[in-house]
């Protein structure tokens, strides 16, 4: 019973998260941390930050990963699945339902909706990364790791891969420079996962991914290949979020699956969504001339983007908590924690702050709630609501 209060109790955490969490994959994770270190306190800073450092690493949908492996930690398997579905069922629903022809952000009001949740993701990435500076910059070679980061992720040098790059990079300067740090004892994240469970992840993942390609050959216009299509995206993208367009429109626009203007229709459609970015997916399925097509076609492509990215990450598990504890591996993750807080700071500057700073007014609503988040300790939900609001009153005053 105890268990299934638990999985209950990350269900309607996670469910809130994915009504409430606009802005991208660095506004998500502004938000766990909110919820999960300062609020509920079921991970610590440095915790939160070895998740994210991880995920970051690993392909996939860095933030639904994370959200996936605190479920792990607080509820076992029943929770990593209610982590997931309560985060992505709300923006999956809403592209579904947009696929068949709805649309809830037209007109002025809509405008203003999404004009202050913008300025919400500012606050709230402001805020997690004033937080985690303070945790996990405490000396100067950790500040200099964050800020050389947070310059090389603006100028964005190393492409599509870069986080993964910048976190090894990170990592390694940890090893170099973090060697009189004082010793600190960060409890590894409970993941409830064997070896030979994660050795079994791994393989699993392999094959669906060599599976996948033989199916493309010779069944290219299945529903097998349709789940194969979006299997390989999750596969092969590093960070989440706006990186899996490009093998997205290769995988079903340029192979005449989804017209080009449906496309762009269904990515302008999920930028106005909470949740993953990665729910693009189930619009796609959904209006997709190869598979069921509808609400089926929408759940295999939504299953088929997110499962490689948690079958790495069960796999990775249980090897990465033994590997935490070694001495030379706290180092490297000492800089790998400060290349964190460069990477967040760097999505911040670019591109949350252009985005949700477009006037007078959006700058003093993002200031606002930033201090209600500092000053409040508001839920951030709360914070969303008043944000949403005051983004229709910025709209309608300035088209007055």
């Amino acid at each position: 019973m105890r268990d299934v209060r638990a999985v209950w109790e990350v269900f309607r955490v996670f469910l809130k998260l994915g009504l409430t969490s606009f802005g991208g994959p660095a506004a998500h994770l502004g938000y766990f941390r909110t919820e999960f270190v300062d609020r509920k306190r079921w991970l610590t800073d440095e915790q939160y930050a070895d998740l994210v450092a991880l995920c970051q690493f690993l392909p996939g949908p860095a933030s639904s990963q994370v959200g996936f492996a605190i479920g792990l930690q607080r509820a076992g398997f029943g929770g990593a699945i209610a982590a997931f579905l309560g985060f992505t069922l709300p923006s999956a629903a809403v592209l579904v339902a947009f696929a068949y022809g709805a649309n809830m952000f037209g007109g002025s009001v809509g405008a203003g909706l999404l004009l202050g949740l913008k300025a919400v993701a500012v606050a709230v990435v402001t805020h997690a990364v004033v937080g985690m500076a303070r945790t996990l910059t405490p000396d100067l070679q950790r500040v200099g790791i964050a800020l050389g980061v947070a310059v090389l992720s603006v100028l964005g040098l190393f492409g599509v891969p870069g986080q993964a790059l910048l976190i090894a990079l990170g990592a390694l300067a940890g090893l170099l420079l973090c060697r009189n740090a004082p010793a600190t004892v960060v409890a590894p994240v409970a993941t409830r996962i064997s070896r030979r469970g994660g050795a079994w992840a791994l393989a699993i993942f392999g094959g669906v991914l060599a599976g996948g390609a033989v199916v493309a050959v010779v069944a290219p216009r299945t529903t097998y290949a349709l789940f194969g299509e979006f299997y390989r995206a999750g596969a092969l993208v590093f960070g989440g979020g706006h990186t899996v367009l490009p093998l997205l429109q290769a995988g079903v626009v340029d192979s005449g699956w989804v017209s080009a203007q449906d496309f762009l229709a269904g990515y302008g459609a999920t930028q106005a969504m909470p949740g993953p970015l990665f729910t693009f997916a189930g619009f796609l399925g959904a209006v997709s001339s190869v598979g069921p097509g509808g609400v089926l076609g929408a759940v295999i492509a939504l299953v088929a983007v997110f499962l490689p990215g948690m079958l790495l990450l069960i796999g990775v598990l249980p090897f990465w908590t033994r590997v935490r504890s070694n001495e030379r591996a706290q180092r490297a993750m000492r800089g790998a924690n400060a290349a964190v807080v460069g990477i967040m700071a760097a999505a911040l500057i670019y591109p949350i702050v252009p985005a949700g700073i477009t006037s007078i007014g959006t700058l003093v609503l993002a200031v606002g709630c930033l201090v209600l988040l500092l000053t409040t300790k508001a839920s951030p939900w709360i914070v969303v609501i008043l944000g949403a609001v005051g983004g229709v009153a910025v709209s309608l005053l300035s088209g007055a």
